[in-house]
């Protein structure tokens, strides 16, 4: 217990240290930006001394050092800013945003991995035989298609053609119409599920196979233990440690999918709201929403270093 407590310590430990450099990687990227927010929000109309106190009055005029400075402390009171003429602010923005899209992300990720799982275990069972053969081929073909040219796909077969499924319009509100918001979030979820659990499927049979092949799986067996009990508690666990990490260093690709998801299906998520701010040349929404999806990147990265610590005893004794 000791050992598992002082392992998520370093995670916890180390969270702080990975959110500022990420703050400062953004910040001063987005610094060397050659579009001036004071033009931005006054308009090219406005006047020299219009566009000089706008500067002084939000610090843009101060070193980088104490712009960033600023930032920090706005950053650590959660104000990450305003942007537009209506100096509506980016928190605002964001905290609408980020929820629709860990929807999307987590509906893929949930849609993935049962269908990975399935597939997975299916495949090993059934090693060289043709059900193998089958989900191999499928597994591929998941893995070579893109997101983002599935979804047009499904738009035109599904929404355009067939009208079964909506994909535009506003997402429901899931404790008040879930069955709308699975039909509003079941193509896009599904486009971003795909690629996903073709990679899971692989990793999750390759598992199986050298669990299937060890020795207590044949000692349990010859002492009788039924192979449904051996699979679903000995053998599922053991090969699920590799896929929890394959998942985790996935689960970051998957939010930045969800991002151009979100584009093409018209979801009001974080994509939506990072192509606004750039076609409207808004720096501190694009460097709010890049930081967030970071930090978000981030935070369930440890996460998963955490689930990774309880499936596996042993890594407890490092």
């Amino acid at each position: 217990m000791n050992n598992l407590l002082r392992l998520i310590g370093r995670r916890l430990v180390a969270l702080p240290i990975m959110i500022i450099g990420v703050t400062i990687l953004v910040f001063f990227l987005m610094s060397l930006s050659p579009i001036d927010q004071a033009y931005t929000v006054l308009g090219e109309s406005a006047s020299e001394e219009q566009v000089q106190q706008y500067r002084e009055e939000h610090g843009l005029n101060d070193p980088v050092l104490v712009q960033y400075g600023n930032f920090m402390s706005g950053l650590v009171k959660g104000d990450l800013g305003t942007y537009g003429a209506n100096n509506a602010s980016v928190a605002d923005r964001i905290s609408a945003a980020l929820p629709v899209t860990l929807q999307l992300t987590f509906a893929g990720l949930i849609m993935a991995t049962i269908a990975a799982v399935f597939l997975g275990v299916i495949s090993a069972l059934h090693r060289d035989r043709w059900p193998d053969q089958v989900i191999r081929v499928l597994s591929i073909a998941c893995i070579a298609t893109p997101s983002f040219w599935l979804a047009v796909l499904l738009i035109l077969l599904f929404s355009a053609n067939l009208g079964l499924l909506p994909a535009s319009g506003p997402l429901p509100d899931i404790t008040q119409n879930p069955g709308g918001w699975v039909a509003r979030m079941a193509l896009p979820a599904f486009a971003l599920a795909v690629p996903l659990t073709g990679q899971l499927t692989r990793v999750i049979r390759t598992s199986m196979v050298e669990e299937l092949d060890k020795d207590y799986v044949r000692t349990a067996l010859g002492a009788g233990i039924p192979k449904n009990v051996v699979i679903a508690r000995n053998v599922l666990r053991n090969a699920l440690i590799s896929p929890v990490t394959v998942l985790g260093m996935r689960i970051g690709y998957l939010i930045g999918g969800a991002v151009v998801i979100e584009v093409i299906f018209n979801l009001p998520g974080m994509g939506m709201a990072i192509v606004s701010g750039i076609q409207s040349n808004y720096v501190m929404l694009v460097q709010g929403v890049v930081l967030v999806v970071a930090v978000t990147f981030i935070v369930i990265n440890i996460i998963v270093d955490m689930l990774y610590i309880l499936i596996d005893p042993r890594i407890r004794t490092v």
